[in-house]
C-alpha cells in the first residue's frame, strides 16, 4: 500500500504535469489566433485561384502546357503533410492513416512519397522498404513562410513537367475548427478543368500576350499557392489540435489530482486511527498492569 510520503509526492508530480498542459494550452490558443487569421485570408485567394485555373484548363488545350497534360505511366506522388511535434491528439495518425488507406486502394499504382513535417517522416523512414521516399522538409512549421510553398511547389512542378509521375495527391488536415481536423486528399496536378454541364459549350477566352506566356505565368504560381494553403491549413489544425489535446489533459490531471487527495485523506485517517487506537491500547495495558 502507498505511504502518505509516496502518495504526497505523486500529487506533486501531476500538479507540475497539470501546469505545463495548462501553459502548452495558452500557447497553442495564441499560435492558433494567428494561424487561423492568415488561413481566413488565404482561402478566398486560393479557392478563386483554382477556379480561374479550372476554367482556364477547360477551355484551353491540355498539349498548350505540360501541367495540363494527361498521362498514365502509373506512378503517382504523395505528398503527406504532418506536424514537427506530437502532444496534438490523432493529428498526426490520422493523416499517416488516410495516405497508407490511399496506398492500399490504389495496389497497381507505384507511389512515391514526399514527407512534410517531422513526424510524417519518422513514420515512413520506419517503412522505407515499401516504399520509395522521393524528398523530405521539416523544421519550418513554426516560421511558415511562402517560401517555404514556393521551393516545395518548384519541385512538384519540376517533377511532372519531367513525367516522373501521372498524378501528384495531396495529403493534410484541413482546419474546421480549434476542435475539429478534418483529413483531404486532394488532386494538385494535373489541373481539374472546371466541370461543365453537357448542354453548354466553354466559351472561348482571348489572352493577351499570349495563351503560352499565361499559362506558363499562371499555372505553377498555383501549385505553389495551393501548397501554401495546404500547409497553412495543417499548421493552424496543429495548433487547434494541441489546445484541444492539453486541455482535455489540465482536466485529467485535475481529476488525478482529486482522487489522490481522496486516498491521501483517506490514508491519513487511517493512520490516525490506528494511532489513537495504539495509544488507548497501551493506556488500557497500563491500567491492567497497575490493577
Amino acid at each position: 500500500m502507498a505511504t502518505l510520503r509516496d502518495i504526497r509526492r505523486r500529487i506533486r508530480s501531476v500538479e507540475g504535469t497539470q501546469k505545463i498542459t495548462r501553459a502548452m494550452k495558452l500557447v497553442a490558443a495564441v499560435k492558433l489566433r494567428r494561424a487561423q487569421e492568415r488561413i481566413l485570408e488565404a482561402r478566398p485567394y486560393a479557392h478563386k485561384m483554382r477556379e480561374v485555373l479550372s476554367s482556364l484548363a477547360l477551355r484551353s488545350d491540355p498539349e498548350r502546357h505540360p501541367l495540363l497534360t494527361r498521362r498514365e505511366t502509373g506512378k503517382k506522388l504523395l505528398v503527406v503533410i504532418s506536424a514537427d511535434r506530437g502532444l496534438c491528439g490523432a493529428f498526426n495518425s490520422n493523416v499517416i492513416r488516410r495516405s497508407l488507406e490511399t496506398f492500399r486502394g490504389m495496389k497497381q499504382v507505384a507511389f512515391s512519397i514526399m514527407t512534410i513535417g517531422r513526424k510524417v517522416r519518422e513514420s515512413y523512414r520506419r517503412r522505407r522498404d515499401a516504399f520509395q521516399i522521393r524528398s523530405e522538409y521539416a523544421g519550418f512549421f513554426d516560421r511558415l513562410a511562402y517560401e517555404h510553398a514556393a521551393e516545395i511547389g518548384g519541385e512538384l512542378v519540376k517533377a511532372y513537367v519531367e513525367e516522373d509521375y501521372d498524378e501528384i495527391l495531396l495529403v493534410y488536415n484541413e482546419f474546421k475548427s480549434p476542435t475539429v481536423q478534418r483529413v483531404q486528399v486532394e488532386r494538385l496536378l494535373p489541373i481539374e478543368p472546371m466541370p461543365l454541364p453537357p448542354e453548354l459549350a466553354p466559351v472561348g477566352f482571348i489572352y493577351e500576350p499570349s495563351p503560352e506566356m499565361v499559362l506558363e505565368r499562371l499555372l505553377p504560381k498555383h501549385v505553389e499557392t495551393q501548397v501554401y494553403r495546404a500547409l497553412m491549413e495543417s499548421l493552424a489544425a496543429e495548433y487547434g489540435a494541441r489546445m484541444t489535446a492539453m486541455d482535455a489533459a489540465t482536466k485529467n490531471a485535475q481529476d488525478m489530482i482529486e482522487r489522490l487527495t481522496i486516498q491521501y485523506n483517506k490514508a491519513r485517517q487511517e493512520r490516525i486511527t490506528k494511532e489513537l487506537m495504539d495509544i488507548v491500547g497501551g493506556a488500557e495495558a497500563l491500567r491492567s498492569a497497575r490493577a
